[in-house]
């Protein structure tokens, strides 16, 4: 039984799925090589056979009304897509429909376009290079679905509309989107091309172009590859200005993928969430002028600052994806911008063909004729009196064909001439054409003979094209790297902070505002206590090293802003530390300037860069941080070089000056010599100038390395066990 079933059901899929795939990828949304679906098609043709191409407009029901003829889906998705097609809606870079009345916005969910009985239109003039010489056999024509009338299955198009004007479909299984491309450089890209197979398309085509403006961001590989391929995606951003005046910011362009709504909802959000401070207001002042979008801004925020963030945050900076699906000779092919232009030309080139034959076959129907008017010239009086001679009607024809050796259709046309017509002037006017119509059928045949010459007048034509319809640019062109980079740094607030480390290896992250209003009556755990605390930034990166010679790296935002009155975060369970790991101590920077110095128990000290401990990727932790060949006595950062008191085991000091210590770049470098050895001895303990009360610290002061002096009885040195994180 599950077998039958399961028979059944491909045989199903099979009888009446896949026929209904197919038609939805071949006939309603794909766009064929003229750059129109056929729901497009359909309407235009219909327009221009109710004449809207010369005459004046006329209501939009009407053309709705007229359009069911061919297109059977309904009076409401047929004003849609006529809406879509208008100059009014501003969807398009060259508009097909020149319209009145209230058609809506592209780049607006809520301006909704008024029903079809109060809006009027007509074909724009660039249609015109849509129906040129649809009425000489340059395009094949089908039954419409009912049988009652005949439609084109393309239009003649004289320039390469598939790219000029943006299509997006999706079909069953596949989808399309193409992006539009600025006339001229289309025009004069294709022109090349058709000079020079082998010449390069990027030379001409800078980049897309769309309505709506805003900013193309140019990465050149990533286009080359579009170009290349017909897939892949760029960045689209929206223009803006800062009024001074008011303290505002005027977003006046905006992605041709996103919608006002879409990037005002987005910002509100943000404002709500308090990840953006910045903003006052935000109003929607999009009027006849054009779209604005206005933010109302505090005193203190920096506008570019802003928009940089808003440009990551929302719609403002949008991807438009590309998938270059076409209908070639109705099978889908995904193709780049060079193979596109190139099917372009040869539908072209089989449009001027079928015009060409069109036309011989048209005037030597005609030179045919007037060959035949001709005979009749050297006796007229004879030709009248054979028609009149001649008793039955049937007859006439057959006569003058044996008279003068004509054949039937030149008959029917000599008899066809009105009686006041069969005089000498009449005739003569009538065969004088037959020595251009000649010299034109030679001509026509050698060009129907000749590419080259039908590529000429292919040329010609998209020069006429780009003369009438070229415009500048509305997309401007910026280049990937001259755009500043939004990091997710940039996205995030800085403030002034304190991080407090405990010897239980607790870490908490204090905002100064915080802790100036709680006052700093830290809660602990029992018997714990604060070894470390430290100024940084919310920005800052935190460095954490371990008894295990690892430093682990935390950027300040990723750790939550905690009150006193918490614990704070566990660092075993944070940075996921080992049984018997704990970290030691912290350092805070912004800039990686200073020097961290590991001091050893034989003595010796590295001095290394902290900007050793910089890296370009985001690594969360580095090993070898620091010697594991001697056990660590003391660790510390210094932003500059200063004055330390090194005391060995048998109580001998030395003050010296880190300046002496040659900072080695090495991470795991045992460094120099600061203190030596006497009879075994050992560093034990290093400490700052101000935590010693020696009465004459010149006494003690050496040049490195040295062996340090007893401790006078007069000088307290104050003794401190070694901490227990160090073992």
């Amino acid at each position: 039984m599950s077998n039958l079933t399961h028979l059944n059901i491909i045989d199903t899929l099979e009888k009446n799925y896949m026929p209904y795939s197919m038609s939805v990828i071949v006939s309603r949304a794909l766009p064929e090589i003229d750059g129109l679906k056929p729901s497009h098609r359909k309407l235009l043709y219909t327009m221009y056979k109710m004449n809207l191409l010369k005459g004046g407009k006329t209501k939009s029901a009407n053309i709705v009304g007229q359009t069911m003829r061919l297109n059977p889906h309904g009076d409401a998705a047929i004003y849609e897509t006529m809406v879509r097609l208008t100059r009014g809606n501003e969807a398009l870079l060259h508009p097909l429909i020149d319209s009145k009345g209230n058609f809506g916005k592209n780049y607006s969910k809520d301006m909704a376009y008024a029903a079809p009985r109060y809006t009027e239109a007509k074909l724009d003039p660039i249609c015109e290079e849509f129906f040129k010489d649809i009425g000489k056999n340059t395009v094949d024509f089908v039954p419409n679905y009912d049988n009652t009338t005949e439609e084109p299955k393309l239009l003649p198009t004289t320039f390469p509309h598939i790219l000029v004007n943006p299509n997006v479909g999706i079909a069953v299984g596949m989808a399309s989107s193409i992006c539009s491309f600025n006339l001229k450089e289309v025009c004069e890209g294709t022109i090349a091309l058709l000079k020079d197979e082998e010449a390069d398309i990027s030379d001409f085509l800078k980049g897309p172009d769309f309505s709506s403006g805003g900013q193309f961001i140019l990465n050149k590989k990533e286009l080359q590859n579009i170009y290349k391929t017909g897939k892949g995606s760029f960045y689209l951003r929206a223009k803006y200005r800062y009024d001074k005046r008011n303290n505002c910011i005027e977003i006046y362009e905006i992605p041709y993928t996103t919608t006002i709504e879409g990037i005002i909802e987005k910002i509100i959000e943000l404002v709500k969430s308090g990840k953006i401070k910045e903003i006052n207001d935000i109003r929607d002042e999009t009027d006849k002028e054009g779209l604005k979008i206005t933010l109302e801004l505090k005193r203190s925020a920096d506008p570019d600052g802003l928009m940089n963030r808003l440009y990551k945050l929302t719609p403002l900076q949008d991807t438009f994806s590309c998938n270059f699906n076409i209908l070639i000779d109705g099978k889908p092919k995904v193709l780049g911008v060079k193979e596109i232009l190139q099917e372009w030309i040869k539908f072209r080139l089989s449009c001027i063909k079928r015009k060409i034959n069109f036309e011989i076959k048209e005037k030597g129907e005609k030179l045919h004729l007037l060959k035949g008017l001709e005979k009749i010239l050297l006796d007229i009086d004879k030709a009248v009196k054979i028609v009149k001679n001649t008793k039955k009607d049937k007859d006439v024809v057959p006569n003058l064909m044996a008279a003068f050796s004509v054949d039937r259709v030149q008959g029917e046309f000599i008899a066809d001439i009105k009686l006041r017509n069969f005089n000498q002037e009449y005739i003569l006017n009538q065969i004088k054409d037959i020595e251009k119509l000649e010299k034109e059928l030679e001509n026509l045949q050698l060009t129907l003979e000749s590419t080259a010459k039908q590529k000429k007048i292919i040329i010609k034509e998209l020069e006429e094209v780009v003369k009438k319809y070229g415009q500048g640019r509305k997309t401007e062109i910026i280049e990937e790297n001259k755009i500043e980079k939004v990091t997710e740094e940039v996205l995030v607030e800085d403030y002034n902070v304190k991080f407090f480390l405990t010897n239980e290896n607790y870490l908490k992250k204090i905002p100064l505002i915080s802790l100036r209003s709680s006052g700093n009556n830290q809660k602990l755990k029992d018997d714990d206590y604060i070894i470390q605390e430290i100024e940084g930034t919310n920005k800052s990166d935190l460095l954490l090293f371990s008894n295990k010679h690892v430093v682990y790296k935390l950027k300040g935002y990723e750790l939550e802003d905690k009150k006193v009155s918490i614990l704070g975060d566990y660092l075993k369970n944070l940075l996921g530390l080992a049984d018997d790991e704990k970290i030691i101590y912290m350092v805070s920077t912004e800039d990686y300037s200073g020097y961290m110095l590991f001091f050893f128990k034989n003595g010796k000290c590295a001095k290394i860069p902290l900007e050793s401990y910089q890296t370009k990727t985001n690594r969360k932790q580095l090993a070898n941080a620091y010697s594991d060949e001697e056990k660590l006595v003391y660790i510390t950062f210094i932003k500059e070089d200063k004055e330390l008191v090194a005391v060995s085991s048998i109580n001998k000091v030395l003050l010296f000056h880190t300046g002496q210590i040659n900072p080695k770049t090495t991470r795991n470098s045992q460094g120099v010599q600061v203190l030596k050895s006497k009879k075994g001895s050992t560093l034990t303990q290093i400490k700052e100038l101000d935590e010693v009360n020696l009465t004459s610290p010149q006494y003690y002061r050496g040049n490195i390395p040295a062996i340090g002096t007893f401790l006078k009885k007069e000088d307290s040195l104050e003794k401190i066990e070694e901490l227990s994180f160090f073992e």
